[in-house]
């Protein structure tokens, strides 16, 4: 076996979403680290199809350059001939291999694994990546849509979660099949946007996922992989880190085995618990935090940042109010780079933040302090000269004072237990 550039065996890395994100900036950081890349690619096929294509690229190179330190090239030719009709030009695919199987380090993420699979399997890129997850001479990571095919069996997301297809499994690339894991790989495994219906295991539900688990043979199981979250399969230590914020699941039947982040188990160990056999004795093997540093999700921090605002105003505090809305707006200059906005992404955050810039402007128009902070001192010395003029008998200079302090928009209000006042309504 031929070495990788920073080990001695294949290294694959998974990612159940937030690939571009800086829940997943550290995990990036760390690989690169490890395989010192000097030809690092970013491979566009899974949403070639797509009419932002360019767009989506351009803010890969963005966040890679700013979040990782890490150059990289999106090759031409490979986004496919889906385009053809209108005359688009597709590039140079034998430029695109060359590029492919001369990398170091490849990415891909976003889009359909559906048409990523039928550009990938049974061609010269799909054996590109088999050889690389052979030989190790290139780091692989695959986040999203790109991790679906990666596995013996693959989802195909959209025909069945938007068009209604009945529940099946497409052939997938099997590259995992190179680290003993015969395994259909689902990303997403914990995604929770359907809120009222079950969108947990890259949208299929319970209900769908059971129908596929029933055609799997008895030695594969499902390989699920939370939001968030990353599974760093590194052959040459014979180790599997699970890095983020949730868990990898290991699923057979129904029966689940969780991995949760921080967690670090050998490949053996997998590999048993996807056959489903007694998993081998374990080496003393160090674990991380359960949740590491910089993984709360943009709608996370926004959200906190709403509810942090909500007690300022409730508070009148100023300072407070300018920094929750500062805090959203630079989570959304650092998540700028998201290629797949799940849960809302930049545009809901920004729509929050323009909600909060509008009640910060009403909060300053109406004045933050309690009117009566304001207008006691000079206020309650002349209810207490009105008050010494009734007692005096002086009611004609008492009335004056009252008729001056309504005048001035108070409502002042004579009671057995003495008088009290307070700013009058809007009308």
């Amino acid at each position: 076996m031929e070495a990788t550039a920073g080990g001695d065996g294949p290294l694959i890395v998974l990612m159940g979403s937030g690939e571009t994100t800086p829940t997943m900036a550290g995990v990036h950081r760390d690989v690169v680290a490890r395989a010192r890349p000097a030809r690092a690619v970013v491979l566009d096929t899974p949403y070639g199809f797509q009419e932002n294509a360019a767009e989506i690229s351009a803010r890969a190179r963005d966040y890679f350059a700013r979040s990782v330190g890490l150059r990289v090239d999106v090759p031409s030719g490979l986004r496919g001939s889906v385009r053809e009709w209108d005359g688009a030009v597709g590039g140079d695919p034998d430029a695109g291999l060359a590029a492919v199987r001369a990398a170091d380090w490849i990415f891909a993420g976003p889009g359909s694994p559906t048409y990523a699979l039928g550009l990938w399997r049974g061609g010269p890129v799909g054996g590109a990546l088999d050889d690389h997850a052979r030989t190790g001479r290139a780091a692989i990571v695959f986040a999203s849509a790109a991790a679906c095919t990666l596995g013996a069996w693959a989802i195909p997301v959209y025909e069945i979660y938007k068009a209604g297809a009945a529940p099946h499994w497409l052939p997938g690339l099997d590259v995992l099949g190179r680290l003993g894991l015969r395994v259909a790989m689902i990303p997403h495994y914990d995604n929770a946007e359907g809120g009222t219906h079950d969108t947990r295991y890259c949208y299929l539900g319970e209900r769908r996922l059971r129908i596929l688990e029933r055609a799997l043979p008895d030695d594969a199981a499902v390989l699920g992989l939370d939001e968030h979250t990353a599974a760093v399969l590194d052959a040459g230590a014979d180790l599997v880190r699970v890095r983020g914020r949730g868990a990898l699941t290991v699923r057979r039947d129904g029966t689940s085995t969780t991995v949760p982040a921080g967690e670090v188990i050998t490949l053996a160990e997998l590999r048993a618990l996807v056959r489903g056999e007694s998993a081998p004795a374990r080496p003393a093997v160090p674990s991380g935090p359960a949740a590491e540093p910089g993984t709360a999700t943009l709608r996370e921090t926004v959200t906190g940042c709403e509810a942090r605002f909500d007690a300022a105003l409730a508070g009148a505090d100023a300072g407070a109010l300018v920094r929750a809305v500062l805090e959203i707006e630079a989570a959304v200059a650092r998540w700028a780079g998201d290629t797949e906005e799940d849960e809302g992404g930049t545009e809901w955050a920004r729509d929050v933040l323009r909600s909060l810039i509008v009640r910060l402007g009403r909060a300053a128009d109406a004045g933050l302090r309690d009117p009566r902070e304001v207008l006691a001192p000079a206020v309650d010395a002349l209810v207490a000269v009105r008050t010494g003029l009734r007692r005096a008998g002086e009611y004609g200079a008492a009335d004056a004072i009252r008729d001056a302090l309504t005048a001035a928009g108070l409502e002042v209000r004579d009671t057995p237990d003495g008088t009290g006042w307070e700013p009058a309504p809007a009308s």
